[in-house]
């Protein structure tokens, strides 16, 4: 936290000294304000900042819960495909490797699927500046998302077939499109007799529940914390900021003078402990404030997201796995480092 916030608080620093400088050697005693319009202006920034924090920690929050319900849904999808695609209602039998061959292809959509949503989550959106401040340029050059290493295309071509491809990346919404075709695979097993009505019913139903899932994803991702709410408080924080000293500083200068009846050299020298109060009372305000705007947007690549590649990763291990596919066949799960994961 204090390498995170280390130029804010040499600003800060920077700032007190010039103001105690200037009272100290121009001999400035009437530059002041007194405590109690201060105390007032602390308080409602104060108050701001905690409103934000709230509403940001929300915002990560419901995107927590979203891609729990992903990993939890996608579960019951590969559970629902390889158990309910079967030749108990066919009229022309299919083979075991073709039966696989559906399986596979329908769980490797899926996967598709995310792969698709976490790309998309990924994507810079105007109003996500964090990443553009200069301690997060520094850690978004150790650690950053994988989806900034490679391209969506790319990633699909393992999961989708040529034609598939094609089509889902001639749309705007690519995720969007792998669920059309998840649906109209379904149909066409369903027309066979691969799948049983009933249980076309059940899967259109999990389709149904990864469109709302991914809705409230790219709900979160399309619309950011209200503006005026996130501009206003950071503006309300520096004024805040910048007027402090005018405060702090006459009261340990009087405190000082009260000092020097007793010992001249410290009560001289009192004035320039109001230095590391200030930076310590304005370090709590912005770092409190900046914490609020890191956890705006919680799919923008900081270190505070939500770790929706390794979520998407450990859905894609578990649906594998559950193909009988070898530990050799599946990649492993992103690495953390840090103690972070992306």
């Amino acid at each position: 936290m204090i390498k995170w916030t280390r130029f804010e608080t040499l600003l800060f620093f920077a700032i007190i000294s010039v103001f105690v400088s200037i009272y100290v050697f121009f001999n400035l005693e009437w530059l002041k304000i007194p405590w109690t319009p201060l105390a007032l202006i602390g308080t409602a920034v104060a108050f701001v900042i905690g409103f934000q924090n709230n509403a940001s920690y929300v915002r990560i929050w419901e995107a927590r819960k979203i891609w729990g319900g992903i990993v939890n849904t996608s579960r019951t999808f590969g559970m629902f495909v390889k158990d309910m695609v079967t030749n108990e209602h066919t009229s022309e039998k299919l083979s075991n490797d073709e039966l696989k061959k559906e399986i596979t292809t329908l769980t490797y959509r899926h996967i598709a699927w995310m792969t698709a949503l976490r790309h998309a989550m990924r994507v810079a959106k105007p109003w996500e500046t964090v990443v553009h401040e200069k301690t997060n340029k520094e850690w978004n050059k150790k650690v950053k998302p994988p989806e900034w290493e490679s391209t969506l295309e790319e990633d699909l071509k393992f999961y989708l077939s040529d034609s598939d491809i094609e089509y889902v990346m001639s749309k705007n919404n690519k995720q969007t499109a792998l669920l059309y075709l998840q649906s109209d695979h379904l149909k066409q097993l369903k027309e066979k007799g691969a799948i049983w009505e009933f249980s076309f019913l059940e899967l259109e139903g999990v389709l149904e529940e990864l469109f709302t899932l991914q809705g409230k994803s790219e709900r979160i991702k399309n619309f950011p914390y209200p503006r005026h709410f996130a501009t206003l408080n950071h503006y309300f924080m520096w004024i805040f900021v910048l007027i402090l000293p005018l405060a702090i500083i006459p009261q340990f200068a009087e405190i000082g003078n009260d000092i020097m009846a007793y010992n001249t050299v410290i009560g001289k020298l009192f004035i320039w402990l109001s230095i590391p109060f200030y930076v310590i009372v304005a370090w709590v305000f912005h770092t409190m404030e900046r914490i609020g705007r890191t956890g705006e947007n919680p799919f923008e690549g900081s270190a505070n997201d939500v770790p929706i590649s390794t979520i998407a990763r450990g859905i894609e291990i578990d649906l594998r796995q559950n193909l009988g596919e070898s530990n050799d066949e599946i990649p492993s799960q992103f690495p953390t480092h840090y103690d972070t994961q992306m």
